[in-house]
């Protein structure tokens, strides 16, 4: 029986409306109910993770900036922090400037934009990024953008900043086969940071063997998790170089894939 299972959100979590099916909720609960651990991994910040994660009736440990951060929202603690260099953060920034691209910061679970945006929900940096990094960790930087070769120009920039990587990008920037889906974007993060290893380190925490954890994920930054974890689950979304890589294929998140992997594991 497995003990813990980590699940993506976009592509696999909820289908392309955005939606945790009832379905999948249900299966979640009953997975629970089982005592296995159902723990969302993003690559989203720790406060959208943790509201989707109450949506979903999942763990309260969370996963979040591609593994820069996990966090129990029960007992309001974090576990385990990995920030960018202030250097690192600083260079971004000019790059982001230098290209008029939208930079997302992740700090203290929030997002702390650039350039002011529609969505109130979302912080303007209104002091010099000199003086906020000082107190403020940053966990994860986001490039966003329309324009498709400002990304790719700054992506070349990014790749000569030491200590940090791109974990996640827009798929059309990996193969121009992929349709361009706008906004474009990167997620960059240490390069010491990723799904795999916060895995790794929630499963020592709670004193899990690996071989008793699952990941099920459908893109390449959930390449890591499938690596360290006992069994890896891909959604039939999933591009096919990573689908040729797990131990098995469940449906697409438009069909419920998460809720019959998991019924299956409930049934044993």
């Amino acid at each position: 029986m497995y003990k813990i299972i980590f699940i993506d959100i976009d592509g696999t979590l909820r289908n392309d409306k955005k939606e945790i099916t009832g379905k999948t909720k249900e299966a979640i609960q009953k997975a629970i109910e089982k005592g296995i651990y159902v723990v969302l991994c993003s690559g989203r910040p720790r406060e959208y993770v943790e509201e989707v994660s109450k949506k979903a009736l999942a763990s309260s440990y969370l996963i979040g900036c591609n593994g820069g951060e996990i966090y129990d929202y029960k007992e309001k603690k974090t576990i385990y922090i990995n920030a960018l260099e202030n250097e690192a953060v600083i260079a971004l920034w000019q790059i982001a400037e230098r290209y008029d691209i939208q930079l997302i910061m992740i700090s203290n679970g929030k997002r702390i934009l650039r350039k002011q945006t529609d969505d109130n929900t979302d912080i303007l940096l209104e002091e010099p990024i000199e003086n906020f990094i000082i107190d403020n960790p940053v966990t994860q930087c986001v490039f966003s953008s329309l324009n498709l070769e400002n990304i790719r120009n700054s992506k070349e920039e990014i790749n000569d900043i030491k200590k940090i990587e791109i974990v996640n990008l827009s798929k059309c920037l990996i193969n121009n086969k992929f349709p361009k889906e706008k906004p474009f974007f990167l997620d960059i993060t240490c390069k010491d940071t990723s799904k795999g290893n916060a895995i790794k380190k929630l499963c020592e925490y709670l004193k899990i063997d690996l071989k008793d954890s699952v990941a099920i994920g459908d893109s390449y930054n959930d390449v890591t998790m499938f690596e360290v974890v006992g069994h890896s689950v891909a959604m039939e979304n999933a591009p096919e170089d990573i689908k040729r890589i797990v131990d098995e294929v469940t449906d697409t998140n438009n069909e419920d894939g998460v809720a019959k992997f998991l019924e299956k594991v409930i049934k044993k």
